[in-house]
C-alpha cells in the first residue's frame, strides 16, 4: 500500500469512528506504529486531523455544525460513559433540565432508572424517548423548531425558564477552552443553554474529548459558570490540566 492510500485509509477510518488509536492502525494496515505516526503528522500538517496522545481525533470544524445522525455516530462508545456517569449524578426527586445533543441524549437513557424525576428539555427527541416512563414528567420549552438537531429555540423557546429552577442542568457545548469558556456552533442553541444556566442550581458540561480546546462562534459562558466537566478519558492531559488550572472540575470516564 502507498503511504497516500494508507493515509486515505486513516481518514476513512476517522470519518466513521471519530478517532484512531496509533497501535490499532499500525494492526489495521499491517505498518508499524512509527509509519502511522509519521503518516499523522503528515495529515496534521495538512489540516485533516489532530494529533492526540497514543493517535488523533478529527479535525474540529468549530464553525460546521453537523446533522444530529452524522455526530450520533461519532465517539459513540464515550457518549455512553459519559451519560450513564452523568445520570449517577442526578437524584430521586430532582428536577433536571437536559440540553439538546447526541452526548445529553445518552443521559435521558439512563435516566430511567430514577425515580420522580421532572426532566425540562428543548429537545424533542429527548422528550420522545422519555414519555413512556412513569416516573419522569417531561416539560418541553416550545419554540421554534430546529429539523436538523430536534432542537427548541427563540422565539418563546426560554418564557418557561423564568417560571422554573432545576436542581441540575446537564449542557453540551462545541467547545470548550482555558482561555474563552464555553461555547456553541449554533447562536439560537448558545441561547438557550444560557437559559439553562440561569435556571439552575448546578450546571454540569458533558463534551467528548473532541470538543476540549476548541473555541465555536456562539459564546455560552465562562468555565466558573459549570460546576463540573463530564468527558472521555481519552482527553489530552494538558488540556484537562488547563481547564482545571482555571477552575473547572473535570471528571474522566
Amino acid at each position: 500500500m502507498f503511504p497516500e492510500e494508507r493515509r486515505k485509509a486513516i481518514l476513512q477510518i476517522m470519518n466513521k469512528e471519530g478517532r484512531c488509536r496509533v497501535a490499532s492502525l499500525a494492526d489495521k494496515l499491517a505498518v508499524s506504529e512509527v509509519t502511522i505516526r509519521m503518516d499523522l503528522d503528515v495529515l496534521e500538517k495538512q489540516g485533516l486531523l489532530r494529533r492526540t496522545h497514543g493517535g488523533a481525533i478529527q479535525n474540529p470544524k468549530t464553525g460546521f455544525e453537523r446533522a444530529y445522525q452524522e455526530e450520533e455516530a461519532s465517539f459513540h462508545e464515550e457518549k455512553k460513559r459519559i451519560g450513564w456517569h452523568a445520570a449517577e449524578l442526578v437524584s430521586d426527586g430532582d428536577m433536571v433540565i437536559l440540553d439538546v445533543g447526541t452526548t445529553v441524549m445518552e443521559v435521558a437513557r439512563h435516566l430511567v432508572r430514577h425515580k420522580n424525576i421532572t426532566v425540562l428539555t428543548n429537545a424533542l427527541n429527548v422528550a420522545t424517548f422519555l414519555e413512556n416512563y412513569r416516573e419522569i414528567s417531561v416539560i418541553v420549552t416550545g419554540g421554534r423548531l430546529r429539523a436538523t438537531q430536534h432542537s427548541l429555540v427563540n422565539p418563546y423557546a426560554n418564557l418557561i425558564l423564568d417560571k422554573l429552577y432545576a436542581d441540575v442542568a446537564f449542557i453540551g457545548a462545541s467547545g470548550i477552552d482555558a482561555h474563552y469558556g464555553v461555547t456553541n456552533v449554533n447562536i439560537p442553541e448558545a441561547e438557550m443553554k444560557i437559559g439553562f444556566i440561569n435556571a439552575s442550581r448546578r450546571r454540569i458540561l458533558l463534551a467528548d474529548s473532541s470538543k476540549i480546546g476548541n473555541v465555536a462562534q456562539a459564546k455560552v459562558g465562562k468555565l466558573e459558570d459549570f460546576h463540573l466537566l463530564v468527558t472521555d478519558n481519552q482527553a489530552e492531559p494538558e488540556q484537562v490540566r488547563l481547564l482545571q488550572e482555571n477552575g473547572l472540575r473535570v471528571e474522566l470516564v
